[in-house]
């Protein structure tokens, strides 16, 4: 187990939380490379025999090293950023298992995708697909593009992660994409490769995924009758993870619905999970400073807070918070609001949780590796935490802590 208690310590494989705790100190993300791996090679069994790529969501978790990591096993990557292409070069990634995906692609970022010879654009609207052609039109190159196209289908998740609705921002509405594809294939500057759709994230049932996947393969039979052969699919990611016990399908049988509808077909598949490589291959460790009793409510107030963990103020996530040594009958369990020291009443962890708590001890806020330390910031001025990873019975320190020069090093004062 990646992360689990021994003799009522809590360790991240072979290593108690304690001891990178004391070592690196506390706001803190640890992250297990077994359990990285391993969730790779869900989907790597899931996709065996077919002409698959997983191309790893890289704004779940963008540190060079996971980044490294999942590039050493094979993994192309989905970016939504000139930002997220640099990150995947520095890691060592192959610009060409790179799609970029993302609604708002500066000319800027399109230039320096081409240049690093991406293997696709996922293009969002017609205004992207001219400024695309217009500026490798200008450098002598030719684009290679999927439209992405939004398939209309409620992923029955939080309205915030919720990405293929009509009302979404993202793609390209159905109705439009058998005639901007026809567009498209007059300009000399692009090359039509593939089509992409994403309906969303923290998706627990497969059959809205099998709807677009239906869908798409529509639109594609529509594009070869008229002529327009595609070499790839992307179908996006989206697989949810379980962070309060909800029942998690292994990718096998997420995907199978949608492989089902797939067979016999001559396209490269195309997926982009996120969360599900990343998510519960991570957590945030913390340290209770201060045990507040009241009337209405206890409060726990840790050293973490919503600017190291931003899903619960945001979604009003949940997030297990466990200690990191379980009580041997002499602590008096209370239900506590686990919040941090922001200056905000939305800053809290957790709500309600029933916790035997002393001053001093050390939390665990699992489930934390996808979305925590790339959504974090330094509001109210506090360095971001450190980030470890966990290698059996090696730490290797992936991400110093911040300092406090380090908030300040890009601003200047005036004359």
């Amino acid at each position: 187990m990646s992360f689990g208690y021994r003799d009522g310590v809590l360790h991240a494989e072979d290593i108690p939380l304690a001891d990178i705790a004391a070592r690196y100190g506390t706001p803190c993300y640890v992250y297990s490379r077994a359990a990285l791996t391993d969730a790779y090679s869900d989907y790597a069994r899931a996709l065996a025999g077919r002409d698959a790529r997983i191309c790893y969501a890289v704004k779940a978790n963008s540190n060079l090293a996971i980044l490294d990591l999942f590039a050493r096993l094979g993994a192309g990557f989905d970016i939504v950023s000139g930002g997220e292409l640099q990150r995947v070069i520095e890691a060592g990634g192959k610009p060409d298992h790179v799609v970029f995906s993302g609604v708002g692609k500066t000319r800027e970022e399109l230039r320096a995708a081409l240049t690093a010879r991406i293997g696709c654009f996922n293009v969002e609207s017609e205004s992207e697909l001219l400024a695309l052609a217009e500026v490798a039109g200008a450098m002598g190159l030719v684009a290679p593009i999927a439209l992405r196209v939004n398939p209309d289908v409620d992923a029955k998740t939080h309205p915030y992660i919720s990405t293929g609705l009509a009302n979404n921002k993202f793609g390209i509405a159905y109705g439009q994409a058998l005639p901007l594809y026809l567009r498209a294939r007059e300009l000399p500057q692009l090359e039509i490769t593939g089509i992409a759709c994403h309906i969303g994230s923290q998706l627990l049932d497969p059959q809205p995924a099998a709807a677009a996947t239906e869908k798409l393969l529509l639109l594609a039979n529509a594009l070869a009758a008229e002529g327009i052969t595609l070499t790839h699919l992307d179908l996006g990611g989206g697989m949810g993870i379980a962070y309060a016990g909800e029942a998690v399908p292994d990718a096998g049988a997420y995907l199978g619905p949608s492989l089902a509808l797939l067979v016999g077909r001559s396209e490269r598949l195309l997926f982009a999970p996120g969360r599900s490589l990343v998510g519960q291959g991570g957590l945030l460790l913390a340290r209770v400073q201060v045990l507040k009793p009241g009337d209405a409510k206890n409060f726990a107030i840790v050293d973490a807070a919503m600017n190291d963990l931003l899903r619960p103020a945001l979604y009003d996530a949940w997030h297990d918070i466990l200690p990191a040594r379980r009580a041997r009958g002499e602590g008096v369990e209370r239900v506590y609001e686990v919040v941090g020291p922001v200056c905000e009443s939305g800053d809290f962890l957790g709500h309600e949780r029933r916790l035997a708590l002393a001053e001093g001890d050390l939390l665990a806020i699992m489930s934390a590796g996808a979305y925590g330390m790339a959504m974090s910031s330094n509001y109210n001025s506090r360095p971001r935490a450190a980030e470890v990873l966990v290698d059996g019975s090696k730490l290797h320190l992936i991400r110093s802590r911040e300092t406090l020069a380090d908030l300040y090093a890009h601003e200047h004062l005036i004359p």
